[in-house]
């Protein structure tokens, strides 16, 4: 994590959401800036909604969510110009073409078109997508079309990406650019908040971990922290998953 940042990127209370059952139960998290914070569960854990409710796409029932110090619920607008949403399914215009989807983008961000049109071509330059840069988004595969999904959402410089499952479909070559493009991020300052189903990955990348179950947070800390939550004899992050998840009665 970077230590000369300090302030909080994101702090949640109390946050709630049901269903036809509760899928967030009064959750507590807080991401600092400058950190990279994975967020576990088995299926059903709530870290999709959790992430949804964050990003304004769902309401919660209750709680507050505050973004570098500003009240997602009650002004989401400033919120979201600070934020960057990406889904574990490329949520890009597929006639467009990647270069032509970033300049949207940056239209409704409102940034500057020289601007714009040089931070794009850095983009995909960084993302290795400049060779497809002219070609149309439905003629590219789904882990380009990830790709291009994430420079859309770093377009606009974001200080907090909030990313699920964003490895889902792509190839090993692309998972470790995005990787490295995510961790680059961070050094910068920014931070992330991620759910994933790749263990190896939260291992590799996260500063912090967080393992939900039933809709709430049952533990936290670095892999080091975790291990010694979990007891003796768990050294592997997916040991040491499995059996804070078996306490709380569920499996993966």
């Amino acid at each position: 994590m970077n230590s000369a940042h300090s302030s909080v990127a994101l702090e949640i209370r109390g946050l709630a959401k049901r269903f036809e059952r509760p899928a967030v139960d009064g959750l507590n998290l807080s991401v600092q800036a400058g950190e990279f914070y994975t967020l576990l569960g088995p299926n059903g854990a709530g870290k999709t909604t959790t992430l949804r409710m964050v990003t304004g796409l769902l309401r919660p029932d209750h709680g507050s969510i505050t973004v570098f110090d500003i009240d997602a619920l009650g002004d989401p607008i400033s919120a979201k110009k600070v934020m960057a949403w990406v889904s574990d399914e490329p949520m890009i215009y597929e006639k467009l073409t990647p270069l032509e989807y970033l300049d949207f983008v940056a239209g409704l961000w409102g940034i500057d078109s020289h601007l714009a049109g040089a931070r794009a071509r850095d983009l995909l330059s960084w993302l290795d997508l400049a060779p497809h840069a002219d070609e149309r988004c439905e003629r590219l595969s789904k882990g380009m079309r990830q790709k291009v999904a994430l420079a859309g959402a770093l377009v606009h410089e974001p200080r907090l990406i909030i990313l699920d499952e964003p490895f889902t479909g792509l190839d090993a070559g692309s998972a470790r650019l995005v990787k490295e493009v995510l961790k680059e991020r961070v050094r910068a300052g920014c931070s992330v908040i991620m759910t994933t189903h790749i263990l190896d990955v939260a291992e590799r990348v996260a500063d912090r971990i967080g393992v939900m179950a039933n809709g709430a947070l049952i533990a936290e800390g670095t892999l080091d922290e975790l291990h010694r939550q979990a007891g003796t004899g768990h050294t592997s992050l997916e040991d040491t998953f499995l059996m804070l998840v078996a306490r709380n009665g569920l499996a993966e």
